[in-house]
């Protein structure tokens, strides 16, 4: 195939990533984008970067990191260009768009989709271009925004095992090195990190829904907590995610519920695929969607935990004194 012609800015680019150690294309700097290119910076991967808002770029840039004005220019300039993007949609607009990846991305070059997304993008990429070489890889994270900023997100890789050992030096420059897992074919990834999210987000629901039904009922919050904690009934959301809420009222604005009930609609769109019927996903859906549309787009992904505190009329809350305490007597 004919490579594609570029602009002088893209030359100069080129030019100066050349004797660089490997390029790393970037395109998403957003809560979790911003965090994984400054942890790539760190470790001595020459980058350049493309969002939709360059300011977000600025510090990056005063680091040594070079903007690229379309994905084409990124794909074109790198060695490997990662996408950090809000929705399938996205992803499909900077990959296969007239500026896109697919047009500045060499044959035999790799895109590694680390957003949590579908398998179609990626795999009409695989049918339209079968003859590029191409090496496309899943890897959605987890692990949230300072998962992202401390450098140790969870990753889970999809597609071929010599892809994941060539690019783990890429991948452990993001994530914990004992939790950068294969977990198996093109697609795994993503399946995994919705399921992922979706056991999170019905763990929310269901403790929401217990913690508001038995302080309704007269039983003291954190009493309720520990004898949840010390149950076959504990979870991870039960001991430590929910922490955030009843000590802090903090509902995890750093993740817009918005993006939790796209995240949502993909997994039940999943479900719906492969026919395994998802009741239980449907009604934690509609929860979320009610809270989306009660409180508003740029809510915390925690924000149906408010659901339930505005029924009741009671702010689930730990008295001070109980933090860190025992409680029971």
């Amino acid at each position: 195939m004919d490579q594609p012609r570029f602009s002088q800015h893209h030359e100069r680019v080129r030019e100066m990533t050349n004797s660089q150690p490997t390029t790393v294309g970037f395109i998403g700097l957003g809560n979790m984008g911003s965090g994984m290119t400054r942890n790539l910076q760190k470790s001595g991967f020459a980058l350049i970067v493309n969002d939709i808002r360059r300011e977000a770029a600025a510090e990056l840039l005063e680091g040594g990191a070079i903007w690229a004005d379309t994905p084409a220019e990124v794909a074109a300039a790198s060695d490997v260009v990662i996408t950090m993007l809000p929705t399938p949609r996205h992803v499909d607009a900077v990959v296969n768009g007239l500026d896109g990846i697919l047009a500045g991305i060499r044959d035999g070059g790799t895109w590694i989709d680390m957003s949590t997304s579908v398998p179609e993008v990626a795999n009409r990429v695989r049918a339209d271009h079968p003859d590029r070489g191409l090496h496309i890889v899943d890897a959605p994270v987890s692990g949230m925004s300072v998962g992202a900023s401390n450098g140790m997100l969870q990753i889970f890789v999809g597609g071929e095992a010599s892809d994941l050992q060539r690019l783990r030096p890429i991948f452990e420059a993001m994530g914990d090195p004992e939790r950068i897992l294969h977990v198996g074919k093109a697609g795994a990834g993503y399946a995994v990190k919705l399921m992922i999210n979706q056991l999170w987000f019905s763990h929310l629901v269901a403790t929401a829904e217990v913690l508001a039904i038995g302080v309704k009922a007269g039983v003291d919050l954190e009493v309720l907590r520990q004898s949840l904690i010390a149950s076959p009934a504990n979870s991870n959301f039960v001991e430590n995610d929910v922490l955030g809420i009843l000590d802090h009222g903090d509902y995890d604005e750093g993740f817009a519920i918005a993006l939790a009930c796209k995240d949502l609609g993909l997994s039940i769109d999943l479900a719906r695929s492969v026919g395994v019927p998802a009741e239980l996903s449907g009604l934690v859906e509609q929860i979320y969607r009610r809270a989306k549309a009660q409180y508003g787009d740029r809510a915390g992904e925690m924000t149906p935990v408010k659901l339930y505190e505005d029924l009741i009329g009671v702010e689930l809350r730990r008295a001070p004194a109980t933090v860190g305490e025992q409680v029971f007597a």
